[in-house]
């Protein structure tokens, strides 16, 4: 039964994350943390933070590592099947049928209202997380981290997995350092 959650979970996430790999993100948190409680908010986001480091697409790094945590390696291979069939299908079904109708006006219109679609579940997922790194940072640090990642990404164009990098080790430091404080203190 695990593994048929498994495979109906991403195949949602996969069928209904119209517009790419990041579109799907908050489909996929939305079936593993709220309604299957496979992992919290915490935990995703981390699987999230180290699949934006890795190549290749988003969506099966994140789908395989989950299903492979919830389930092992079958839970793994069904996770990533059911990531890559909707893909697969869905792009052979609309591309055909954009390629048939693409100089008619709903064709038109429903490509340039993907973008901004995919930008609302995106954003609300951010703020999502903006919201839940309150909790674990306070509003100050939180706000320091997003203006300066904002600065890094966008005005110096630094890549995110580079920065998203630098934040691990930082913190890993500043774990460290903690650890460090408590030993000295007993």
């Amino acid at each position: 039964m695990v593994y048929w959650d498994i495979f109906i979970a991403f195949f949602r996430a996969g069928m209904l994350g119209y517009g790419g790999g990041l579109s799907a993100i908050p489909l996929m948190h939305r079936e593993v943390v709220e309604n299957y409680k496979w992992m919290n908010d915490e935990d995703f986001s981390d699987i999230l933070a180290l699949a934006n480091t890795l190549p290749g697409p988003i969506n099966t790094k994140m789908s395989g590592y989950i299903g492979w945590r919830v389930a092992g390696f079958w839970g793994m291979m069904c996770a990533v099947i059911a990531t890559v069939i909707p893909t697969v299908i869905l792009m052979i079904i609309l591309l055909t049928v954009l390629h048939a109708y693409n100089d008619k006006p709903w064709v038109q219109g429903m490509s340039r209202a993907v973008v901004p679609i995919a930008g609302v579940m995106l954003g609300a997922l951010t703020w999502d997380f903006i919201k839940k790194s309150k909790n674990s940072m306070g509003w100050i640090s939180t706000i320091i981290v997003l203006v300066i990642s904002i600065i890094i990404m966008q005005i110096l164009g630094l890549h995110p997995a580079i920065l998203i990098v630098g934040l691990l080790v930082a913190a890993l430091f500043s774990r460290q350092k903690q650890k460090d404080k408590q030993v000295k203190a007993s």
